[in-house]
Order: structure tokens, then sequence, then C-alpha cells
């Protein structure tokens, strides 16, 4: 599936960025019997419903035109949220210096779950400053399930 989503980022990334947003994320998943299509996008003064469906208006005809998926499938266009999913190297970037949650595949030091001022990454590993902890918190990226920006509610 991650062939598809690159593909419908090349297609439609130009057009998302010409209408003045930032195309953040495109995820093509299966959630019990139907697929999504999940296109999120933004801007740094945030990103409002009508946004979405003009995004959604733009990007609908030329998404059917390349036929690129074949099952049906429902488009979203949304906001990629406050706590937003890390999943590109664009995202960690965006993100250092900032405090993460990485949900584990496994447990590690009996957690699966891991927070942290993310101080550095590479393809392999990222590096956390988790409070509490002098020495930093090195976790392999294999063992990642997924990474989000952490937001603290008040």
């Amino acid at each position: 599936m991650a062939n598809i989503e690159e593909k419908v980022e090349n297609l439609i990334h130009k057009t998302i960025e010409d209408l003045g947003y930032e195309l953040y994320d495109v995820i093509y998943e299966k959630e019990a019997q139907d697929y999504y299509l999940r296109i999120f996008i933004d801007t740094p003064s945030g990103i409002s419903l009508e946004d979405c469906e003009k995004v959604n208006d733009a990007i609908n005809d030329i998404l059917d035109e390349a036929n690129y998926i074949k099952e049906q499938y429902f488009l979203e266009v949304s906001s990629p949220g406050i706590e937003r999913v890390l999943r590109k190297e664009r995202h960690l970037q965006a993100n250092l210096g900032k405090e993460i949650i990485c949900n584990l595949f496994k447990p590690v030091e009996k957690s699966k779950q891991i927070e942290g001022i993310l101080q550095e990454f590479d393809q392999d590993r990222l590096v956390l400053q988790v409070e509490g902890e002098e020495e930093k918190k090195e976790i392999q990226r294999k063992n990642i399930a997924k990474m989000k920006l952490k937001y603290h509610w008040n």
C-alpha cells in the first residue's frame, strides 16, 4: 500500500501546494471491509472544514482519472491534528527538540510506550531525553509501531 501512497502523493502534491496548503501525509489503509485514502493537509494557521472541502474538490477528479486504486475507497481530507503522527523523515526533522510519544511493538523495560524530547535520529534509531532520566534513551526504529507529537493538554 506504500506504493499507492507514494503515487498519490506525487500526483496531488502540486495541486495542494497551489491551493496554499502543505501536503503533510497520505495514508491508504483497510479498516474492516472498507478502504480509506486519507489525505492530511496543513498550514501554519491550521485547517478548517472549508479547507478540507476545497482540497477534496480539487483532487477528487485527479484521483479518479489516474485510477491508481482499483478498489472502492473513501476519500478523507483532514488536518494531521495536534498530536500528529510522525511517519516521514521530514516530520521528525520538523519536531527535533519537541516531546514525542513512541509506541513500541514489544515492551522495553516493561513499557510499550516511551515519551521524551526528540534529540536526534537517523534511519535506524531515535534518541530521546526522557524526563527524570540522566542518560538519553536510544530506540531502534524497527521496534517502533507508531510515533506522534505529544501535546500537553491543560
